[in-house]
């Protein structure tokens, strides 16, 4: 019989805590004063975050840091214990908790086996939570950090107080996540490794379904198949009919699109995508509820929202309500976030990491691009597998960027089997953009951006791996000569 999670007080030791998923449902089950440990090879502030609510962080994944939770460490002979000691010091052992990044050679994971802890993946923990709650879940291939992070905002300023789980951090609750006295947790529910079917909410949330996992999924036939037994779990499911596969293999409860002829149950007219936001007036099939205002940008971004105000009515809130919390939703870090300004050049560091993501970030890049501004698009592909099967469709994805930088593949763990590289990912999207620029390593592109770099600049840092590291590094750069003449 399989075991189940247990939250009455039995430790919890995670496997590499400062993940973004990880350490979302670490915080949340800290927060509810259980007994918490983690371990990770590079501290971070998230590990700081965790340290500051109580939550043990060891510094290295290694077998001893199991040692803390001995039933021997008492100094008694296991030997000479009665069952019922044994019993009783077995069950001071933590569940451990591991993500599908953790493999079975990992030392500390080895000696949990070996000790007898009961293991669990990530999602099997998100899966408890989610039970325990009037919870919704938000799925997708794409959008479903932004979204979720709406649904949390929304609810968060209606005065619900939920408990929100997200891939990403917002300035809202100052983290990735929360913990609220209401009944309702939102949580972003991820595909990458299947582990979607485990999660039965009370909503869920399909934004769009694409194959974005080729080391995963062998088709996506495969990812449709989780989707749809994702949605069998949903008492309630919204989904947006604007993605074709979506309105052809899904049977969603509630529906919302951007186009008013599709009637949809949630659609909008009148909309207009400006530099500093978006407006649009939403309908609730054949009632118009009002005007919504937005900070973020782009037509995606208006997606998401329509999908937290179908959510926000499903759950009773008057559009007032819910217009005034999306109002006040600024992104989640790491979506299109604004990271500096210097001699008039932008700096905005963005997740996209899917041809699908780059194509909208670049359309939210152009709206807010002044005329005559540079569009400069710094791209670090995200594994060997992904970049292999979406070559050309990357390679038509930068047409709205003035230059493309271009640097090695972030592996994410993978093995280069040699079938791509960054450099021949260069190669092709100079088939089809006449300024390509490939640079092998994370200082090769500062330096290459030092000298490329002219003021009035709009550049975006793109991917998912460490990009991101170059941007306080090239904004300090910048800053140097100014401080020299002062």
């Amino acid at each position: 019989m399989k075991q189940s999670v247990d939250f009455s007080g039995r430790p919890f030791h995670f496997i590499g805590i400062g993940g973004i998923g990880m350490s979302a449902v670490a915080y949340v089950l800290a927060k509810r004063q259980l007994p918490v440990s983690g371990s990770d090879v590079r501290p971070n502030h998230i590990t700081r975050r965790l340290e500051s609510i109580g939550v043990r962080i060891f510094n290295q994944q290694q077998a001893s840091n199991l040692e803390f939770f001995h039933p021997n460490s008492e100094g008694n002979n296991l030997q000479s214990r009665t069952p019922e000691e044994l019993n009783s010091a077995n069950k001071k052992l933590p569940q451990v908790i591991c993500s599908t990044a953790i493999n079975t050679n990992n030392l500390e994971y080895r000696a949990a086996l070996e000790l007898g802890c009961p293991i669990f993946h990530r999602s099997d923990v998100l899966a408890a939570l989610i039970a325990e709650y009037y919870s919704i879940a938000v799925a997708g291939t794409h959008g479903k950090t932004t979204t979720s992070s709406m649904i949390g905002c929304m609810l968060l300023e209606a005065g619900v107080d939920p408990t929100i789980l997200v891939g990403g951090e917002v300035d809202s609750w100052d983290g990735n996540a929360r913990l609220g006295q209401s009944k309702y947790l939102v949580a972003e529910a991820d595909e990458s490794d299947g582990s979607l079917v485990k999660h039965v909410p009370h909503v869920g949330v399909i934004t769009n379904i694409e194959l974005d996992h080729p080391d995963h999924y062998d088709s996506l036939e495969e990812v449709v198949d989780t989707f749809q037994t994702f949605a069998g779990n949903c008492q309630t499911l919204v989904a947006c009919i604007d993605c074709k596969t979506v309105l052809s293999m899904m049977r969603p409860t509630i529906t919302y699109s951007l186009n008013i002829d599709t009637e949809a149950d949630y659609a909008v007219t009148n909309i207009d995508y400006r530099a500093d936001g978006t407006t649009a007036l939403v309908w609730e099939r054949d009632t118009a509820l009002g005007v919504l205002n937005l900070s973020v940008l782009g037509h995606h971004n208006l997606s998401n929202a329509l999908a937290a105000v179908a959510v926000g009515r499903e759950l009773g809130l008057e559009f007032g309500e819910i217009a005034k919390g999306l109002a006040t939703f600024g992104g989640a870090r790491r979506r299109f976030e604004f990271r500096g300004e210097v001699d008039g050049i932008t700096f905005i560091d963005d997740y996209a990491h899917h041809p699908s993501e780059l194509r909208a970030t670049l359309a939210a890049a152009r709206l807010q691009a002044r005329p005559g501004q540079r569009v400069i698009a710094v791209f670090q592909p995200h594994r060997y597998s992904r970049t292999h099967t979406f070559l050309e469709e990357f390679a038509q994805s930068f047409d709205r960027a003035d230059l493309v930088i271009l640097t090695d593949i972030y592996s994410a763990g993978e093995t280069d089997l040699g079938l791509v590289s960054g450099e021949k990912l260069a190669a092709e999207i100079a088939k089809q953009h006449p300024n390509v620029n490939y640079q092998p390593t994370i200082a090769s592109i500062c330096d290459s951006l030092l000298e490329t770099l002219l003021p009035g600049d709009l550049v975006l840092f793109l991917g998912a791996g460490n990009l991101n590291q170059a941007i306080p590094e090239v904004i300090a750069a910048l800053r140097q000569p100014a401080k020299a003449t002062s």
